[in-house]
C-alpha cells in the first residue's frame, strides 16, 4: 500500500480516465510510460458488462519494450486525497494504484516524474486476460453496461488516441474488426444526441 503522504499529484491515464475523466484537474500533458503495454484484458461486471456477461477493457501489462502513451493530470493538491478516493470507487473492479515514472512528450516541457496509474493485474477476479483479437472484438461488441455500451468505451478511447496522435496496434486492430457502424444520424437525431448528457 503506497503511503498518502508521499503520493505524487500527477496520474497517468491510458483508458477511459483520457476520454472521460470525470474530475477536476491543474493541468495535463501527454506522454508514456516504458516497460507496459495497453491490452484489453480486464473484464467489467459494473461499467461495460455485467456479471455474468462481462465486457472488455483496458488495463496495462508488462512488457520490456513497451511503451503505453497517454495523458498525465496534474491534480490540485488541496482535493488530491478526494480526487483517488472517488478514482478508487470508479475503478474497484480490480485496479489498484501503482507508482511509475512518466516522460513527458508535449513538445514544450519534456522531462520524467512520479505518477500514478491504475493497473488490473491477472491476480485480480476480474482479470480475463489475453485471446485472439477477434474473440476480444465479438465480446466488446456484444456486451453492455450500467456506463453504456463495450463498443462506445472501445471507440472512444480510440478516437481519442488517435486524436492526440498516439498510434497503438492494439486498440486499432480490435476497432478495425468491429462491425461496420449503424448508418449515420439525421442532422435532428445527431443534435438530440449531442443533447442527451453522457453516461457516467
Amino acid at each position: 500500500m503506497l503511503d498518502p503522504a508521499s503520493l505524487p499529484v500527477w496520474l497517468f491515464a491510458y483508458g477511459s480516465l483520457i476520454w472521460r475523466p470525470g474530475f477536476t484537474y491543474a493541468e495535463r500533458t501527454r506522454g508514456f510510460v516504458p516497460g507496459w503495454s495497453r491490452r484489453f484484458w480486464q473484464g467489467s461486471t459494473d461499467h461495460r458488462g455485467l456479471p455474468g456477461a462481462p465486457g472488455r477493457v483496458v488495463t496495462v501489462t508488462p512488457e520490456a519494450s513497451g511503451a503505453c502513451w497517454g495523458i498525465a493530470y496534474r491534480l490540485h493538491e488541496g482535493t488530491r486525497d478526494a480526487t483517488l478516493q472517488g478514482l478508487d470507487q470508479r475503478e474497484s473492479g480490480g485496479y489498484e494504484r501503482q507508482l511509475v515514472t512518466f516522460h513527458c512528450s508535449d513538445g514544450v516541457r519534456g522531462g520524467s516524474w512520479p505518477a500514478l496509474m491504475y493497473v488490473a493485474g491477472p491476480d485480480n477476479p476480474n482479470y480475463l486476460g489475453p485471446a485472439p483479437l477477434a474473440s476480444i472484438a465479438e465480446q466488446v461488441e456484444r456486451a453492455q453496461g450500467p456506463s453504456g455500451s463495450n463498443r462506445e468505451y472501445l471507440l472512444e478511447l480510440h478516437a481519442m488516441l488517435l486524436t492526440l496522435g498516439i498510434e497503438d496496434d492494439h486498440i486499432q486492430g480490435l476497432a478495425a474488426l468491429l462491425r461496420p457502424l449503424a448508418p449515420p444520424l439525421t442532422e435532428q437525431a445527431q443534435a438530440d444526441a449531442e443533447a442527451r448528457p453522457h453516461a457516467v
